[in-house]
Parts: C-alpha cells; sequence; structure tokens
C-alpha cells in the first residue's frame, strides 16, 4: 500500500497523478510495494544546467521523484540540496505548491558555479542522519558532468555505503560526453574492497530528460533498490522489516 493514498495526490497535487500512478507499477514490478523510505532530491546549480532550469528539465524532475516518494513516504515532501562549487541551499518540494517551485527557490540563489558532489552528498548524509531516521533513503542525485574533485566524492560514496543510502545518479546530456566517465567507475567501484556493499547506481535521462517518459524514469530509479537492499540487509547497513 503506497504511503500517500491516489485520493490525497488527486486532492493536492492533481497534476502528478499520471506520475503517481506509473510510478506506483514500476515499485509493484520491481517488488518494492509497500515499501518505506525517505527520498531525497539533489539537483546540479552549475553554470552549464542553466537552460535545464529554462525548459523545465529540472522542474519535471522535481515533479516525478515527488510521484514517487508519495508512495514511499508519508509526509508529502522531499528534502532538495541544490549545490555547484558549494552548496547553495537545503530546501523541499511538496506535493502542496509543486507548480512553478523550483523556479521560486532559484529565484532566491546566487551565482551558478562548478560541480562539488561530495559538498552535497555532506548535505544529504548530515539531513538524514539529524532526522533521526531509520528507515532507508533513495537519493536521486542529478548533474550534468563530473565533480571538481573526484577523490573526495569517491570516498564519501565509500563511507557512505555503511549508512542506508543508495545513490541514484541521473545525467542530463549527451549520454557519450566523458564528463560522466566518473560517474560511470562510481556505479562500477568495488565491493568489498571499497565499499562494504554497492550503494549507487547511474543512468542518462538524455539531452532534453523531459521527453524520457514516466515508466521509463521510474524503473531506472527503482531498478538496483532490491538488489541493494538485500545486500544491505544482509551486511546489517538495513534493519531487517
Amino acid at each position: 500500500m503506497a504511503a500517500i493514498s491516489l485520493r490525497k495526490v488527486e486532492e493536492t497535487a492533481p497534476a502528478l497523478v499520471g506520475a503517481y500512478r506509473s510510478a506506483g507499477v514500476s515499485l509493484t514490478k520491481h517488488g518494492l510495494d509497500g515499501l518505506r523510505a525517505a527520498v531525497y532530491l539533489v539537483v546540479d546549480y552549475s553554470g552549464s544546467m542553466k537552460p535545464y532550469y529554462q525548459d523545465g528539465s529540472v522542474q519535471t524532475l522535481a515533479d516525478r521523484v515527488l510521484g514517487l516518494a508519495a508512495h514511499l513516504d508519508d509526509d508529502g515532501r522531499v528534502p532538495v540540496v541544490f549545490f555547484s562549487t558549494d552548496v547553495d541551499t537545503v530546501t523541499d518540494i511538496a506535493l502542496d505548491g509543486h507548480e512553478g517551485r523550483i523556479e521560486r527557490i532559484v529565484a532566491g540563489l546566487g551565482h551558478m558555479g562548478r560541480t562539488s558532489y561530495h559538498l552535497a552528498m555532506d548535505a544529504v548524509i548530515d539531513h538524514y542522519l539529524d532526522s533521526g531516521a531509520t528507515d532507508p533513503a533513495l537519493v536521486v542525485f542529478q548533474t550534468d558532468g563530473g565533480p571538481i574533485n573526484k577523490l573526495a566524492a569517491e570516498r564519501h560514496l565509500c563511507k557512505a555505503a555503511k549508512l542506508p543510502l543508495f545513490w541514484q545518479f541521473v545525467g542530463f546530456g549527451d549520454p557519450g560526453s566523458r564528463q560522466f566517465d566518473f560517474l560511470r567507475k562510481l556505479d562500477e567501484l568495488a565491493v568489498p574492497d571499497k565499499r562494504i556493499v554497492d550503494n549507487a547506481g547511474f543512468f542518462h535521462a538524455g539531452q532534453d530528460p523531459r521527453h524520457l517518459s514516466d515508466a521509463e524514469l521510474y524503473d531506472r530509479l527503482v531498478g538496483e533498490c532490491p538488489q541493494w537492499l538485500t545486500s544491505a540487509r544482509a551486511a546489517g547497513v538495513v534493519r531487517t522489516p
């Protein structure tokens, strides 16, 4: 059973009903129906991301993540970290008032810098630990390029493997770009030599992420979660229900 009912989504965010339904189909297909988990969204605010804010790609991703989160968490909100050279802000999006929310947040931010993955990861880890949550968490981490400090990003991911956090990296842009070589490397870091469990996945959403269907996006967002949950429970990272 979903954490938030279809009726409540219809009442508070009718524009997201389609996404909500598609998310439910993907969760059921991957054996995750009834799972309770926190959901985080991390979005790249570097200079090269400007077109994706202007054409609504970031807002569309945020809306879709809300549609997924409504199945997993009952508060109707998703914490969001905007990052560039530093962490630009930690805020949230909600079913109620989701339309245009990204534009309103960005209007209050400053210069679009570069990409410090590790600082954004720190912000998520701190938020999760401070929340006192015991359920696992899915972190949707969007970017259009590699980090300015690759070693720091790798170290943070490996350390975070001891926490009940799964990092699903989503690339915006040319799938053939070498900017994404590092994310492919992160996705394949050795277990257990580098990290206790495989706690990350990566996929491209393409040069126009809005054209990726809800069904395909949700399948990619949650597709690796069952394997991670099994490994993380066996390693004592995620508590057994």
